[in-house]
Formats: structure tokens, C-alpha cells, sequence
């Protein structure tokens, strides 16, 4: 138990430390600009597409997040691509891919990135029952934990969670607030779930950064597109001043002190 502390303890200083260093090998480099410490008593729930509020964001500062992961076709690609401009990133994943994948999942964490939870087989809850759907959630924060740090656990080491396909409801919003969970919605999105070419979502993401300038990205490391275009469009928002900022569970930032 002690070695497994110490682990997530090594682990999770990682991503705070590192978000201040220079980017090696590549000076250049988009980088993550700041660390925001996210918690379900102050923002229980985030994302104008679906909530009134939102992360307290400046201009120009994007936080970028990843559905239904990990993926063994695509998802090394978006990690190598977020390594390359030391960009850091909240991946929502799916029990069930973390569960056959959990090197990637593992890798995830290793890279810097926060783990967050996407249910486990991307059922849609609000068509199912109360039940049913805190089964599906319990399984998926099982699972996710279970990959990453060799805990099956309902109450997640990382207490960020995003509804597949944004099917909340009042119960089940009110429960997960209950339990000191963040529900995250979305700013805005890439619509990668749509088949198009890279350079078509490339310039369908960068005219919706231009137009909403701030807030919580959607993307899906699923999706070959993404993965193809990531590497431009990091370097894009570099040359025009964007900066990235990283999500943190509340409290993370004080294993620093």
C-alpha cells in the first residue's frame, strides 16, 4: 500500500512539475502555460454547451480534453503529438478500452496527463435507469482506476467525469455532486465524429477556437483525423498566442508543498 502511494504521489507531481519546464528538445514548443485546480464544491458542473458556468478561463486559454480512449490505433499518436509541444491534456476514458488496454491507459498518466472517466461502454444514462446508469459510471471509474494505478475503486482517484453524448440528468447531475464529482461538458468541440479529412478538421477546429477564444475543447483520440491533425493545429495555436491550461483534481497542487 505504502509503495502504491508513493507511486501515485510520484505520478501525479509529475504533470504539476513539469508544466513549468522548458520543453526539451523543442524550444519552441506550444508548452502548458498554467496548472487549474478543478473542484466538484466550486464547479460541480463546467461547459457552456450544456451548464451556465465554465472553468474560469483567461482569453486565449484552451483546455484540451479526450473522449473514449485509450485506442491503440490512434491514441499513441495523439500522446506523441501532445509530448512533442509538452502540452498537457484530460483524457475521458472508457472503462471498457482501459480495461483491454491498460498499458495506453498507464501510459496516459505517465505522460502527465489528468485520467478522467467516460463511463464504462459509453452507454447513454439518461435513457436507462437510475440504477443501471450509476452501475455504468461505477464500472467505468472501476475499470479506469483499475488500469492506471491496480485499484478497483467507485470513488475515483481523479473525480472528473463527462456524460457520453452529454445525456445528463437532474438525478443522476444531483448524485455525482453528492459524491464530489465534476460533471465536464464542453466550450466547444471539433466535431471529429463527423468523417473528414485532417486538413478539413483542422480548419474546422481552428475557425471554432477563433470563434468562442477560450474554453474546454472537445476531441476524440479515437478518431484518425485527430490524431493526424493534432500536430499542426498545436503548432497553429502557438503562432497565434493561445496558451494550454491543464486540469487538475483540487488539492493535487498541494503534493508540491
Amino acid at each position: 500500500m505504502i509503495r502504491n502511494l508513493a507511486t501515485l504521489s510520484a505520478l501525479l507531481l509529475f504533470p504539476l512539475a513539469a508544466a513549468a519546464a522548458p520543453c526539451p528538445g523543442n524550444p519552441q514548443a506550444l508548452g502548458t502555460e498554467r496548472v487549474l485546480e478543478v473542484s466538484a464544491a466550486t464547479t460541480p458542473r463546467v461547459g457552456r454547451k450544456h451548464f451556465p458556468a465554465t472553468l474560469p478561463l483567461g482569453p486565449k486559454e484552451i483546455v484540451l480534453t479526450f473522449d473514449d480512449g485509450p485506442w491503440p490505433e490512434t491514441t499513441p499518436a495523439v500522446l506523441d503529438a501532445l509530448a512533442k509541444e509538452c502540452v498537457r491534456a484530460s483524457f475521458f476514458m472508457l472503462g471498457m478500452h482501459a480495461e483491454k488496454h491498460p498499458e495506453l491507459a498507464r501510459r496516459i498518466l505517465a505522460d502527465g496527463h489528468t485520467v478522467a472517466h467516460h463511463t464504462y461502454s459509453h452507454k447513454i444514462l439518461n435513457r436507462i435507469s437510475i440504477a443501471a446508469a450509476e452501475e455504468e459510471i461505477n464500472q467505468g471509474f472501476a475499470e479506469d482506476d483499475y488500469a492506471v494505478y491496480g485499484q478497483r475503486r467507485t470513488a475515483p482517484a481523479t473525480p472528473f467525469f463527462r456524460f457520453p453524448g452529454f445525456a445528463s440528468s437532474p438525478a443522476l447531475l444531483d448524485r455525482l455532486a453528492q459524491r464530489g464529482i465534476v460533471v465536464f461538458g464542453a466550450d466547444f468541440w471539433a466535431s471529429d465524429w463527423d468523417p473528414m479529412s485532417p486538413s478539413q478538421q483542422f480548419n474546422l477546429v481552428m475557425s471554432r477556437v477563433e470563434q468562442f477564444n477560450r474554453g474546454i475543447l472537445l476531441f476524440h483520440d479515437t478518431k484518425a483525423q485527430t490524431a493526424a491533425m493534432l500536430p499542426d493545429f498545436l503548432r497553429e495555436l502557438k503562432r497565434r498566442g493561445y496558451k494550454i491550461v491543464h486540469v487538475v483534481p483540487a488539492g493535487a497542487r498541494g503534493l508540491l508543498r
